[in-house]
Parts: structure tokens; C-alpha cells; sequence
């Protein structure tokens, strides 16, 4: 009885629409996703190596598994609406504490099991908060709670898993051998999630509003690339330090390079997907959806959190006025800023070919050229380096305006008479508002 005059007082759930659109709720929810990728690119820009790189990636993959899972909620209810904020602050909570939790998760087995533990039981928070919620939506739909089951057990395995990763390792005496052993089972729970996605298939399930599930995607892909903003306005240290004008020089390539990213991606190629994603129904709705959005977006942050790596190290020592500024860029911070950006051109042309089944030969060729300028990049001084991708990036960017000109037009003029019409909709409906009943003496 407490729990349905408790449901009744805040409200219903409400599912979506198919015309809906991404609530301030949801952008508010990522707000800590914004913080993982911060503690994700922290994490690992304190010491570089190999074996770090890997946690991180690994880390990325689960975390972002659990928001796959959160947006396939998002397609069903809206978060922002009746008790299901209640629900999504838990998962908020739950998904915070994950982050917190991260630097502990791969640290020295021998120091104990706190931190690991601490990320295991926030994954389980997380994922029973969705679990809870996706269940009470469905509970009419025979077909949906059926394609449920086949992703409990994985639900139900990744988390005995990564409680093994937390309290396993801890028993074994030989630390390299407690290292393997926590590194192969948070592996086994990525290829665990990602191939009960394939293996599950598309029956059953259903993309209510591809505006929204394109929507939600779009916004969290610009979260991934403010990481590397902010990665890059840490490198200057122009809070720490008087502003020198090679800093200045360094923070202004690393805003213009990311710039030509968010273009290479949203000025064609995101409006074209979303496009092809509201004319596809069905089944092929879906796959297109898991495909090009929820697998293949991954890489794409991946190589931006990559690239935000090398960025930071290399405009650090830029900023750093004990290091000369005709010195070259030390360590693997070359490798990881061009193959970073290699990493999310090659991911967005993966996108590409999903869902619009064709393939630039301007990517293909600005993605042989950022591989071959690594080791030209490892030979010139900091600055030259940044301003060697700078140039690629924006050329790019130039080579497609140009070569694409009439197919561009036409696509914005198609994206641009769609925004009128539904905006001219929504006005006229707004106007109600300003009419005055019948009845009122003023008229």
C-alpha cells in the first residue's frame, strides 16, 4: 500500500512517443557520465603505459555497456516524468560511486578488495534500478518480457564476475598472476555483454522514437568530446603558471581540432544516420540502431579519450617553460594523439557504412595520412605536432565542403525544412495559450 500511494503522489511512468525528444532529465543524468570519462582519462594520464591503457578501455567498455542499457530504457519511459526520477537518482548514486571507485578497481591487489568491491556493488545498483524499471514497462508485453530473459543471465554472470574480479585476486600470493587474473575476468565481462547484444538479436524489442535514440546519442558523443577539452585546458596549466604564448598557441589548435571532429561528424554524417534511422522500420529499426549507435559509438569515445591522452602530455610540456620549446613530444603522447583521431575517423566511417551504406574516400585517405605522420609527428617539437593534426583535421573538413558541396546542400536543406515545419507545428499549437475563453469580458 506504501509503495503505490507513494507512486500515485509523484506520478505514473509514461512511456515515450514516437515523436519524443531527449528530457533535461536525461542530459542531467549524464552529467555523471561526464565525470567517469574525466576519472577514465585521469586515471590513465598519470602513468601511460600499456597495461593502463587496457584498464581503461576495459573500464569504458562496461561503463559504457551499462549506458546502452540505459538508453534502451530511455526508448520505453521517460526519465524525467511521474516516480521514475526517484529511480534514476538511485541509479545516479550507484553510477557516481562507480567512477569514484575507478582508480581502486585495477590498483595493487595486495592493497585489499574495497575499491573493486565498491565498483562491483554499483554495478549491480545500476543495472537493477534498469532491470526494475524496464520490467514495470513491459509487463503488458509478452513479446519483450521474453527477449528479457535472454539478457538476465548475463546480468546475473557479469556481476559474479566482476565480484570475482574484487575478491579473488586479493587470495593470490603471486601478483602478477593476481593482475592476469583480474584483467582476464573483467575481459570475460565485456565479451560477455557485447555478444549477448549480437547473439540476442532484434526480435521482440522495438525503437519508439529514432529521434530520440539519435538525439541521445549525438548529445553523449559531445559529452566524450568536452573530455577532451577539458583534457587539453589541464595540459596548459595557465592557472598554475603565467600564459606563455606557445601555451596560448597549444590550447587554441587542441579547441580548433576538436572542432574539426564535432564537424567531421554532425555537419553530414550524424544528420544523414538519423534520417536513415527514422525511414528504417521494424526489426532493421533495431539493428541499425544496436549496430551503428550502441557498438559502434564505443570506438569513436574510445579514440576521443585516446586522443585526449596525448593531447594533455604533449601541450603539458608545451606549457612547461623548464622544457625548450623546440624539443620534441616524449613518450607515447604522438601514437595516442594521431591514433586516437585515426581510432574515431575509422569508427565514424564503420557508422557510415552501417547506415548509409557508403564510405568516403576523404576518411579513408585523412586516416592513411594521420598513421604516416606519427612517426614525422615524434620527430618535431610539441607545437609543430599539434599543429601537424590541426592541419590534417581541417583539411579534411575543407576537402569535404568542397567535394561534397551539392550533396551537403541538399541534405541541409532537407534537415532545415523539417526543423521549420515541426517548429512552425509547435508554435501554432503554443499560440492556444494566448487565446482568451469565450466567456472572458476583456474580449
Amino acid at each position: 500500500m506504501g509503495g503505490l500511494r507513494w507512486r500515485s503522489r509523484l506520478g505514473p511512468a509514461v512511456a515515450v512517443a514516437p515523436g519524443a525528444r531527449v528530457d533535461k532529465f536525461e542530459v542531467f543524468f549524464d552529467l555523471v557520465f561526464v565525470f567517469s570519462f574525466f576519472i577514465i582519462t585521469r586515471a590513465t594520464a598519470m602513468d601511460i603505459n600499456g597495461r593502463q591503457l587496457l584498464h581503461a578501455m576495459l573500464v569504458l567498455a562496461v561503463l559504457w555497456w551499462c549506458w546502452v542499457i540505459h538508453s534502451v530504457v530511455a526508448t520505453r519511459v521517460r526519465l524525467g516524468v511521474g516516480f521514475v526520477p526517484v529511480l534514476m537518482v538511485i541509479g545516479m548514486a550507484a553510477l557516481f560511486c562507480f567512477a569514484l571507485a575507478l582508480p581502486q578497481a585495477f590498483g595493487d591487489p595486495r592493497e585489499g578488495a574495497a575499491g573493486p568491491a565498491v565498483v562491483a556493488i554499483s554495478y549491480v545498483v545500476i543495472r537493477a534500478v534498469h532491470l526494475v524499471l524496464y520490467l514495470h514497462m513491459v509487463r503488458d508485453s509478452p513479446d519483450e518480457r521474453r527477449q528479457l530473459r535472454h539478457f538476465t543471465p548475463e546480468i546475473f554472470v557479469s556481476t559474479l564476475l566482476l565480484a570475482a574480479a574484487a575478491l579473488v585476486p586479493p587470495r593470490i600470493d603471486d601478483p602478477g598472476q593476481a593482475t592476469m587474473v583480474r584483467d582476464m575476468l573483467w575481459l570475460a565481462v565485456v565479451v560477455l555483454q557485447y555478444a549477448t547484444g549480437l547473439i540476442a538479436g532484434t526480435w521482440g524489442w522495438g525503437i519508439t522514437s529514432a529521434e530520440h535514440w539519435t538525439e541521445r546519442y549525438d548529445l553523449i558523443l559531445i559529452i566524450a568530446l568536452g573530455e577532451s577539452v577539458i583534457s587539453v585546458g589541464v595540459g596548459s596549466n595557465l592557472l598554475g603558471q603565467p600564459p606563455t604564448w606557445s601555451a596560448v598557441t597549444a590550447a587554441v589548435l587542441g579547441i580548433v581540432f576538436t572542432a574539426a571532429l564535432w564537424w567531421a561528424h554532425y555537419d553530414m554524417i550524424g544528420p544523414a544516420a538519423r534520417i536513415a534511422l527514422h525511414a528504417a522500420e521494424g526489426r532493421p529499426r533495431v539493428a541499425m540502431a544496436r549496430d551503428a549507435y550502441a557498438y559502434l559509438y564505443l570506438p569513436m569515445i574510445a579514440g576521443i579519450i585516446l586522443f585526449a591522452l596525448g593531447a594533455e602530455e604533449i601541450v603539458h610540456e608545451i606549457a612547461d617553460p623548464k622544457i625548450p620549446i623546440a624539443e620534441p613530444a616524449h613518450g607515447p603522447a604522438v601514437p595516442l594523439l594521431f591514433g586516437g583521431v585515426a581510432c574515431f575517423l575509422s569508427a565514424n566511417m564503420l557508422f557510415q557504412l552501417r547506415t548509409l551504406r557508403t564510405v568516403s574516400w576523404t576518411r579513408v585517405a585523412t586516416v592513411l595520412l594521420l598513421l604516416a605522420a606519427i612517426p614525422v609527428g615524434m620527430h618535431l617539437p610539441g607545437l609543430a605536432t599539434l599543429g601537424l593534426l590541426t592541419a590534417i583535421c581541417v583539411g579534411l573538413v575543407a576537402a569535404e565542403v568542397v567535394v561534397f558541396a551539392e550533396g551537403r546542400r541538399a541534405l541541409h536543406a532537407v534537415v532545415f525544412e523539417e526543423r521549420t515545419t515541426h517548429e512552425s507545428h509547435e508554435a501554432a499549437w503554443r499560440a492556444r495559450w494566448k487565446e482568451k475563453p469565450p466567456d472572458d469580458p476583456s474580449t
